[in-house]
């Protein structure tokens, strides 16, 4: 990735969040009125063009506003982002719930999944160490307007129907990183590519992993979704110990 100015990581970030909250292009009109980077409208839109031309950003539509890329994306994750704080009262129902099923796991993969489907407004899916997939909260996808088209919204459902390709797109993500962000803008899947996958690996016991995540839009709300990942991940590993 190219080295971005301050000015630049400011303008990226605002409009990513935008996007987050609209699902629509983001035009320098709105940054200039909703966010205080003290330039002008012109020097905005002269920096949303060159992040266009690195990659950061694309333009949809002819004089409409900017989109963050895969690569906008993955920007802002690693090095502009915030993760939030869970709340307590959140944090305590969804441990209490798990720690209940913690003796039956296909029990505990259910009640992990839900509680990611839930509290995400997303499909929460898992894949236990002997391959099989469990999930929630496939009716969540449809809030999204990614997924009003019913070709993208019926191929990721047929993802469960179909776990060889499940399990191909998530074996892409490789590397040490503890959680892993696909999205499908990166995919040669026409229909995955206003998609994002979210997921981590869990210690299923016996020295083998199972995966636990969510799929939702490619723009989902990565400050709250990666901690909730996480919190899951750990109360699974905890709950299969005891």
């Amino acid at each position: 990735m190219a080295d971005l100015t301050d000015r630049q990581q400011a303008l990226l970030k605002a409009i990513v969040e935008e996007y987050i909250e609209a699902a629509e292009p983001v035009g320098s009109e709105v940054i200039e009125r909703k966010h205080n980077l003290g330039v002008s409208p012109a020097t905005i839109r002269i920096e949303m063009g060159r992040l266009t031309d690195m990659g950061y950003l694309r333009q949809p539509h002819t004089s409409a506003g900017r989109a963050p890329t895969s690569m906008g994306m993955k920007f802002f994750i690693a090095e502009l982002m915030k993760e939030k704080t869970l709340p307590v009262a959140a944090e305590v129902s969804i441990k209490d719930k798990m720690m209940a099923q913690r003796h039956k796991q296909e029990r505990l993969l259910k009640e992990a999944v839900t509680a990611l489907a839930q509290r995400l407004d997303m499909l929460g899916l898992a894949i236990d160490e002997e391959g099989r997939s469990v999930y929630a909260g496939a009716a969540n996808i449809l809030d999204w307007p990614e997924f009003y088209d019913i070709d993208v919204a019926r191929y990721v459902l047929s993802l469960f129907d179909e776990n060889p390709r499940l399990q191909e797109i998530i074996g892409r993500a490789v590397g040490s990183d503890p959680v892993h962000i696909l999205f499908g803008e990166d995919m040669e899947f026409e229909y995955l590519r206003p998609t994002g996958f979210v997921f981590t690996k869990y210690n299923a016991g016996n020295n083998k992993d199972g995966v636990i995540g969510v799929i939702g839009p490619a723009r989902m709300n990565f400050p709250l979704v990666l901690p909730y990942v996480k919190y899951v991940r750990d109360l699974l590993n905890e709950a299969i110990r005891i």
